[in-house]
């Protein structure tokens, strides 16, 4: 098996890694034909250009004049990729850290896998690890999970096999790090598949130079999901959401998730308790978004979750203002003070509002902690567990 028999090109992004670049390059040569390497020399400032020089025309060279950003030289190397008709590109890294003895691997996944997205994926409880590594690619996994819906090992890899005709009807924005986090993103987004395969990783080498700078990176990583969060809750997690009934139908959805009879009883009063607590949660309008995909996340009982949520339907909120506004104002008041439903106006919430929100928060702690006591005592009084069940998620 070659690179030939999927169409494929390697793709090396650089910035002054001459210590380890020649043996990067070296390595992916023995399984590339002519042509068959493009390296993006990305402003280095040390010795890269002579090396690069020296393969001749074994090996294709694009130059940025200054440093622009990973992301920016993957996608100068994808419409390069594109351009001379390949139809797909492993990217790997010129740090060193990455073995091109692992390209067979990606070959014999997109072999399996056509026009998958093949993601390595690297062992990162293995000794030597940087910890910073370490905890960056679990808050890229979690988030990752949360805005596709998909569990991926290793989201900050950056040994991938991309399928080029999907990658080109993406629009990339970012130029840095963070997009090796929107590609795969927005690729999940389109259905594409993604499949993980294990490869090796050396983080002990004397020679490997890292050029992430972890606060603006980190930062930069973390605006990219804040942005496909958002994007995440008004459009996508709904259209996942839509397919999922649409596929399986409602009322079979309904039933299944009510009964759940492996479900444990703690795990159905979470759920009604949580329902309740973001039902009178303060936040009108924005309950049900926010309630919605985080019962999905954490594997609660939906229906119990909905259904709990509806004692904020329109005859109860009166009452549950009201009643916040008592509340709050055991801790905080402000304002006018209230001495009855009748009394609530838009001046009056107005004038109260602090009042309001914290007795609201409280009200609504409080209530979940009520549901989730009596409801556990009524299930545990009529419902027999499966054997062996316990409060396990």
């Amino acid at each position: 098996m070659t690179l030939k028999d999927i169409h494929c090109c390697v793709l090396i992004p650089t910035y002054n890694n001459q210590n380890t670049l020649r043996r990067v390059i070296d390595g992916v040569l023995s399984y590339s034909g002519a042509e068959g390497v493009i390296v993006i020399n990305d402003g280095s400032t040390d010795e890269t250009a002579a090396i690069l020089v020296s393969y001749g025309d074994s090996i294709r060279v694009l130059h940025n004049e200054v440093n622009k950003g990973k992301g920016l030289s993957l996608r100068r190397g994808f419409k390069e990729a594109m351009a001379l008709g390949y139809q797909n590109a492993i990217s790997i890294d010129s740090d060193g850290q990455h073995l091109p003895s692992d390209i067979p691997l990606f070959i014999e996944a997109a072999l399996q896998h056509p026009g998958a997205l093949i993601m390595g994926s690297r062992n990162m409880e293995q000794e030597g690890v940087p910890g910073k590594s370490s905890f960056g690619n679990k808050f890229s996994n979690f988030w990752f999970k949360f805005e596709t819906g998909l569990v991926l090992p290793d989201t900050q890899t950056g040994f991938r096999l991309y399928p080029l005709d999907p990658v080109s009807k993406i629009r990339l924005l970012t130029t840095k790090f963070e997009t090796e986090i929107e590609v795969i993103v927005k690729l999940a987004w389109r259905n594409v598949p993604i499949v993980p395969i294990n490869i090796h990783v050396i983080y002990d080498s004397k020679e490997r130079v890292t050029h992430f700078r972890p606060f603006q990176d980190f930062t930069r990583i973390s605006v990219v999901n804040t942005y496909f969060v958002i994007l995440t809750l008004l459009y996508y997690l709904p259209k996942r959401l839509f397919l999922f009934v649409k596929k399986k139908g409602l009322w079979q959805i309904i039933k299944e998730e009510a009964l759940k009879p492996d479900e444990t009883n703690a795990r159905k009063a979470l759920s009604i308790a949580f329902g309740f607590f973001m039902g009178i949660l303060p936040i009108w309008g924005f309950q049900l978004l926010v309630g919605i995909p985080l019962s999905v996340y954490f594997k609660m009982n939906k229906v119990l979750f909905l259904a709990a949520a509806n004692v904020s339907l329109p005859p109860m909120i009166p009452l549950i203002i009201f009643l916040s506004y008592k509340f709050g104002g055991l801790f905080y008041k402000n304002g006018v003070q209230l001495d009855s439903v009748k009394d609530l106006s838009l001046d009056s919430v107005h004038k109260n509002f602090i009042q309001y929100f914290i007795g609201g928060t409280l009200l609504a702690v409080s209530a979940a902690l009520l549901a989730f006591g009596i409801s556990w005592l009524v299930l545990k009084a009529v419902r027999k567990e499966s054997a062996g069940s316990a409060f396990r998620e």
